[in-house]
Order: structure tokens, then C-alpha cells, then sequence
């Protein structure tokens, strides 16, 4: 038994030592060429040895074996060398097929990598970007970004507007980025500069403008041209308002994270972003729930066909409700938040048509606010056109997690003992609780967890991304999502 013991306390050290020699590798990688590098979508930048494990354990969910570090070294070892241009490179479907592989690891990945090699990294030297309100949608915004600014070519975060608060506002919006008490402190530093206004975190330099009117805002004489503003106030959601954005100086086109309304296009990512042209300078990336729900059903509707549906949304509350009872203009809402179930509207049942034209007039929805301040669920109770067993539904929607053009939105967990906080921080637009899944026939529930803030904000970065032309090329390639 000791001896047992023993030999496994040196394996363990000796994988994570290679894990830790990983490290720089995965770092320089990014920092150099915007290379992201990941384990069955388990992104690898910025983590500790023991999170590198873990995403090799991961692997046995879907090989029902552990991914041998030793295999994925040698790999991303020969990745340095080669110094690819930009992409989103999975280490593990690309050992899977090495594995077994006639040619040398080198020529391999020269044939695997092929689009990547040989060609500079981006054109020009990224995008900026502005977040028009610093709430909780535009701070996380903010983390993502500078978490992704790689080296410097993509997405550029370069200022935030807001209305000043108070003297010491800028120390104020400082302190918010830097802590936050559902997804924890900023992953950096943070250096507040008075004189100039700006905040600097982790080399991103960010201009820091007071206003109250979008049409006002000279965004060239801070050196920002061509920007994606990205409205997360909410106060403007038709084409008028958010308009007056484009008549500043230095905005090309607009980003609103809410629900559009009249000829706004919605814009769910991994569904119809392909929908988005250059001629779109006013885009909507829709709500967190419709980014959550949309990917599945629109699975569903492939592979099974809906006849018709309701959508029941169980949602942590928002800064919209009040702490404690008093005057609010909608109904219900002016009720306690902490305190109370409360049952109100949501328009994300026939926001799926916007996205979804075959399910036009086929779903309807309701909503109830919950005493959490994050993660929500949402209940899909589909009548669909052909039988769908339980195993069936699950065994198509995990795979179509692990391995599918919809890897990015949909996630799949069958744990037992899983809650609402073990999904703060997901990065996927929803994760379907597979062993809750019910099914009766052609009548199917399925439950779908979804971290309304993180999830959503992830989601609207892959739509800025798209906007910019900076969305990387992912290898080796993705399967399609099925269709019947």
C-alpha cells in the first residue's frame, strides 16, 4: 500500500512539472502570435499547473481516458517552433488524430496547421473598442478583453463612457473592475492615473470619458478610429438612439447588449452571426437567455423538429429590482429582490424567431426572478415531431459540446450533486443538466443552467469579434452540426 502510494505522489509530481513547463510555452504562444490553445474547449491561457491537469482529466469524457500530458508536451512544444499565426488550436483533438499517424510529428502539424503557417498574424494593428456604460455587463466586458488582448492585434479595449458619479469616480470605477463579489478580484494589476484620466490593466491603457450624450463624444482626439461601441446602459435600443452613437467622432458601428427593437438584427453567436455584414453598423446581441436557449433549440429543431413549446426562465435578479420594497414602474419588480420569487415578463420566448425563423409562433415563455444574484435556468418544455428518448437527446447534446460548431455555446454536465454556483464564470451561453432531462415520447424537458452574466458577456465578445474580422480560425476545424 505505501509503496502504491508512493509511486503515485511521484507520478502526480511528475505531471505537474510538465504541466508547469507548459506554462510558457502556452503564454508565449498567445502573447506572441494570439495563438489560444485549449483541451476539448478548455481554454489553457492563464492557468495553474493543477488547472492544466484537470483539463487533461476532462478528456476522459470523451475518450473515457485521462489525455496523457506526455502526449500533449512534445505537441505544443513543436507548436512554438513552428510560431503559427492567430488561432484557437485544441491540443487534444489534434494529439487524438496524431495518435496512429504514419508522418512525423513536424510535418503533422505543417499539414494540420497549414492556413496558420507562413502568414503574418492580423492585418493592421486590431480593432478598438469602447463600452458605453461601466455596469455589471461593461465590467466584464472589460476583463474578457483585456484577458484576450493577446498581442495587441485584436480586439483593442480603449475607453469607457459613463456619467460621473462623484469626485473620486474614476478611483470608484477602478475599485469595481478590481473586485467584484460573484466572479472575484481582477486577474492583474490595476494603476489609476487622475491626471489623464485612465486606467491601466495589465498593459491595456483605458480612456476614461465623462458623458451624457453619445453624439457628443470626440473620440479621435484620444487616438480612437473606427471603433465597435458597445452600449451595455440599455437606456437606447430602437435605431434612433442608438444612432447618435455614430455621429461621434472615431465610431464606425454599434454593439447593444440587449433585445433590439424594430429592424435591429439579434444576433445570437454560433447561430446567425454569419447574418452580420459590414453594412450592419447597428447590431444587437440580444438577451442572456436567448443566447442560452437559442443554441439548443435550434439543436433540437434539427435533429427532432418542434412542434411547439414553452420556456420557463428561472432568473437571478437584476439591478432593475429593488433591494427592498418600494415604487417601481413595472409589475412586480418594485417587490424585495433578496426576499421574494418573483414572476414577471420576458420576451426571449419570441426572441428564438429572430434567430430561429422556423420556430416563429411556436414557443411562448414567462419568467421568474429568484433571491440569487447569479446563474439562471432555463426549462425548455418541448412538444417535438419525432420520439427523442432520453439517452438519445443526451448522447447528441454532449457530443455536440465536446466537438460541433456549437462547442462555444453549449455545454453538457450529468454531475448529481451540481448547483446554481458551480456555473459562475462558464464562458459557455448555456449548459444543459443532462441528468434532469425528461422525456416522454415526442415531449421533452430539458434543463439549461446559464451564468446570465459571464456566459452572455462571452457571447457578446465572439460577436465583437465577428464584427472585427478578428475571430481566429479554429483547428483543426470543427464538425458541423448535424443536420437531418
Amino acid at each position: 500500500m505505501t509503496q502504491t502510494l508512493t509511486t503515485e505522489h511521484k507520478r502526480w509530481n511528475e505531471r505537474q512539472a510538465l504541466a508547469e513547463s507548459m506554462i510558457p510555452l502556452i503564454g508565449r504562444l498567445y502573447r506572441e502570435h494570439g495563438v489560444v490553445t485549449s483541451i476539448y474547449g478548455r481554454r489553457l491561457i492563464n492557468q495553474s499547473p493543477v488547472d492544466i491537469l484537470k483539463a487533461h482529466r476532462f478528456a476522459r469524457k470523451v475518450n473515457e481516458s485521462e489525455l496523457p500530458i506526455e502526449e500533449t508536451f512534445p505537441l505544443l512544444k513543436a507548436l512554438v517552433d513552428l510560431a503559427p499565426a492567430s488561432a484557437s488550436i485544441d491540443l487534444a483533438k489534434l494529439v487524438v488524430r496524431f495518435r496512429g499517424d504514419d508522418r512525423d510529428l513536424e510535418t503533422f502539424l505543417r499539414d494540420e496547421l497549414s492556413t496558420a503557417l507562413g502568414r503574418e498574424s492580423a492585418e493592421g494593428p486590431g480593432t478598438d473598442v469602447v463600452l458605453y456604460g461601466f455596469g455589471r455587463i461593461g465590467r466584464l466586458l472589460a476583463r474578457i478583453l483585456i484577458a484576450h488582448a493577446g498581442n495587441g492585434e485584436g480586439l483593442r479595449l480603449r475607453a469607457i463612457v459613463v456619467r460621473k458619479g462623484s469626485e473620486d469616480d474614476l478611483t470608484k470605477r477602478a475599485s469595481l473592475l478590481r473586485r467584484d463579489s460573484i466572479h472575484g478580484p481582477f486577474d492583474g494589476t490595476i494603476t489609476v492615473d487622475h491626471e489623464n484620466n485612465t486606467i491601466l490593466a495589465n498593459g491595456t491603457l483605458i480612456q476614461v470619458i465623462y458623458s451624457d450624450d453619445p453624439s457628443t463624444v470626440d473620440y479621435a482626439q484620444y487616438g480612437i478610429h473606427d471603433a465597435i461601441v458597445v452600449d451595455n446602459t440599455g437606456r437606447w435600443r430602437d435605431r434612433e438612439g442608438l444612432g447618435q452613437h455614430l455621429k461621434s467622432e472615431g465610431v464606425a458601428r454599434v454593439l447593444l447588449t440587449a433585445p433590439g427593437k424594430g429592424d435591429i438584427k439579434n444576433i445570437v453567436h454560433g447561430i446567425n452571426h454569419e447574418t452580420v455584414s459590414t453594412a450592419d453598423t447597428i447590431v444587437s446581441a440580444a438577451s442572456c437567455t436567448t443566447n442560452a436557449i437559442v443554441p439548443v433549440l435550434k439543436a433540437i429543431q434539427d435533429k427532432y423538429g418542434i412542434a411547439h413549446g414553452h420556456v420557463e426562465t428561472v432568473h437571478s435578479y437584476t439591478n432593475d429590482q429593488n433591494l427592498t420594497d418600494n415604487f417601481h414602474k413595472g409589475n412586480r419588480r418594485g417587490r424585495s429582490a433578496p426576499m421574494n420569487m418573483v414572476i414577471t415578463e420576458t420576451g426571449a420566448a419570441s426572441a428564438v424567431a429572430k434567430a430561429i425563423p422556423e420556430l416563429a409562433g411556436k414557443l411562448t415563455g414567462n419568467a421568474i426572478r429568484v433571491p440569487t444574484p447569479n446563474v439562471s435556468m432555463a426549462i425548455l418544455n418541448l412538444n417535438l415531431e419525432r420520439e427523442a428518448p432520453v439517452a438519445d437527446v443526451n448522447a447528441y447534446l454532449r457530443g455536440l459540446s465536446l466537438d460541433s460548431a456549437l462547442q462555444q455555446q453549449i455545454d453538457f454536465i450529468d454531475s448529481p450533486e451540481v448547483v446554481s454556483s458551480d456555473f459562475v464564470g462558464s464562458h459557455r451561453a448555456g449548459i444543459v443538466d443532462g441528468l434532469a432531462t425528461i422525456s416522454s415520447g415526442t415531449n421533452l424537458v430539458l434543463y439549461v443552467w446559464y451564468d446570465n452574466e459571464y456566459g452572455y458577456s462571452s457571447q457578446v465578445v465572439r460577436v465583437i469579434e465577428h464584427m472585427a474580422s478578428t475571430h481566429p480560425q479554429v483547428i483543426p476545424a470543427r464538425n458541423p452540426v448535424p443536420e437531418l
